[in-house]
């Protein structure tokens, strides 16, 4: 058989391709590719906060759809108990996990816990709470915001809408985050902050309290919760004793945003902690396959933002989503 020139052509082309697929197999460790994928991993999400809450809700929502994104498998906990937290960071160390995650409301009741995940070289990205002692236990990075920062941010726009006193909602005992928020607000206020201890599980008791405390001292003309849920509860309580206060608070949740369209409420701080879910479980999959690090021993910062009325309508809809 007579070869025509277009069969030549197609050997030709043929016996190329043969040649140079072995070069592409490899093509994956070249500067400029992708990460290796690892071949997944298992990764620990331990929190202070209790199942069921809305800003933890979303938190979890963030670590598991970066584990779907990478094909890892996230377990979340949560527990307002310091004690039982370090319980779940020694399981996830004995369960020789990848990766864990922690928030440290109390960070000296975690140095222990935290200290042997460490020691038996197990990664370790702490969130939201505890910044000022993550590289100290040796941590990889923190993820979160500072308090200090949004507490300053949040008195700074009370102040311009005229309070003069502030009572501080705190309600979670011995959580230094929380009076961080607190202290923030009193250096930019100018005026008088109050703190009153509350307890999050009896939100009736919240309304409870506030309503008896703006009662009791009608120079209180501005409330500053720290938690969406304790926003809702103080609400109820500015209605329920006829004052005037303004309104605000930390962190998000769909009942919040639509108390800011309805102008119950001034703003929220936000710190957007879906990405405190979905960011260290990205850090922790790029540490182990690629021995990637963040933040050069600074934390990174998810806020904070503001959401007001002007842009709450867009945030609406994304808090349904069960992101923000």
């Amino acid at each position: 058989m007579r070869r025509t020139p277009v069969v030549l052509a197609l050997v030709s082309a043929l016996a190329l391709t043969a040649c140079s697929a072995p070069a592409e197999q490899n093509t994956q460790n070249e500067p400029g590719s992708a990460p290796p994928a690892g071949g997944g991993g298992t990764y620990a999400v331990i929190t202070h906060g209790a199942p069921g809450d809305s800003f933890w809700d979303v938190v979890k929502n963030g670590a598991e759809a970066a584990g779907q994104e990478y094909g890892v498998t996230v377990t979340y906990q949560g527990d307002g108990d310091p004690a039982k937290q370090s319980q779940l960071i020694d399981q996830a160390v004995s369960g020789k996990a990848d990766g864990i995650v922690v928030s440290m409301a109390n960070p000296d009741a975690l140095r222990e816990a935290v200290g042997k995940a460490v020691a038996a070289k197990i990664p370790v990205v702490t969130i939201n709470s505890g910044a000022d002692s993550s590289k100290e236990f040796g941590a990889v990075t923190h993820v979160g915001q500072s308090e200090d920062v949004a507490g300053r941010g949040a008195g700074e726009q009370l102040k311009g809408a005229g309070v003069t006193k502030l009572l501080c909602v705190i309600h979670e005992a011995g959580n230094i985050g929380l009076d961080q928020r607190c202290k923030g607000a009193e250096e930019t206020l100018g005026g008088t902050v109050e703190r009153l201890q509350v307890d999050v599980s009896n939100l009736a008791d919240v309304t409870s309290k506030v309503t008896a405390k703006l009662q009791s001292d009608q120079a209180v003309n501005g409330v500053l919760a720290l938690n969406p849920a304790v926003a809702v509860a103080a609400r109820d309580a500015i209605k329920d004793s006829g004052s005037q206060a303004k309104l605000a608070t930390f962190d998000l949740s769909a009942d919040v945003v639509a108390a800011i369209q309805a102008d119950e409420i001034m703003f929220a701080v936000d710190q957007q902690q879906y990405l405190q879910g979905y960011l260290p479980i990205t850090f922790l999959h790029l540490y182990k396959n690629n021995l990637n690090t963040v933040g050069g021993g600074l934390p990174v910062n998810t806020g904070p933002g503001f959401v007001t009325k002007e842009n709450a309508e867009q945030v609406a809809k994304l808090a349904e989503a069960g992101t923000r």
